[in-house]
């Protein structure tokens, strides 16, 4: 039961995983016209999944909490799930807008705050925290832009997204958060 249990934690684990993943548009493909992925869209999509969990799995490798992972998969999956949903649909406007760019920079914040934080908790609590905030940021200067009048885009969807990623990664901030000081009361 135990090798069962560490199964996803292995890279082979999430190999198969994703495979299996992948599995389920090339199945829907076959019997519906709805999904239509060319081979692109697989590979795109395979190396995202497999990144991301092959992430987790080497950040969580040495860690027994549960709250030290959950920490950890929130901050990755927040990131992934804006990845995703800014290259399949776009988040703001119907289909390929270059406002949608400047998520990129949100990427940044999280990459680039990670390696400086060199994965502490305190450190990743202020990493998620500065990238709510870019979120935050962006939403505004798509506001101040304009970007609402883009075909497909208003307010309220601009307000939306941006509103539901910056919770996303508060929620990761305050997970990080909650293991700092849980560690510094235990260590008292």
């Amino acid at each position: 039961m135990k090798a069962l249990l560490k199964f996803p934690q292995s890279i082979f684990g999430v190999a198969v995983i994703t495979a299996l993943i992948l599995m389920v548009p090339l199945v829907a493909m076959q019997f519906t016209n709805e999904v239509n992925w060319s081979f692109s869209d697989f590979i795109i999509m395979g190396i995202l999944l497999f990144s991301t969990g092959l992430a987790y799995v080497l950040i969580t490798r040495f860690s027994s909490s549960l709250i030290n992972r959950a920490a950890f998969a929130s901050a990755i999956g927040s990131t992934f799930l804006l990845i995703w949903v800014n290259l399949a649909v776009g988040l703001i406007g119907g289909g390929p807008n270059p406002a949608n760019l400047m998520y990129i920079g949100v990427v940044m914040v999280v990459l680039i705050g990670t390696y400086l934080s060199r994965f502490t908790f305190k450190g990743m609590e202020r990493t998620m925290f500065t990238a709510a905030s870019s979120v935050v940021l962006v939403g505004i200067i798509q506001l101040l832009l304009g970007m609402q009048h883009y075909p497909g885009a208003s307010v309220g969807e601009i307000i939306g997204v941006n509103s539901f990623f910056a919770m996303l990664y508060s929620v990761s901030g305050l997970l990080f958060r909650y293991v700092t000081v849980k560690g510094d009361s235990e260590s008292k």
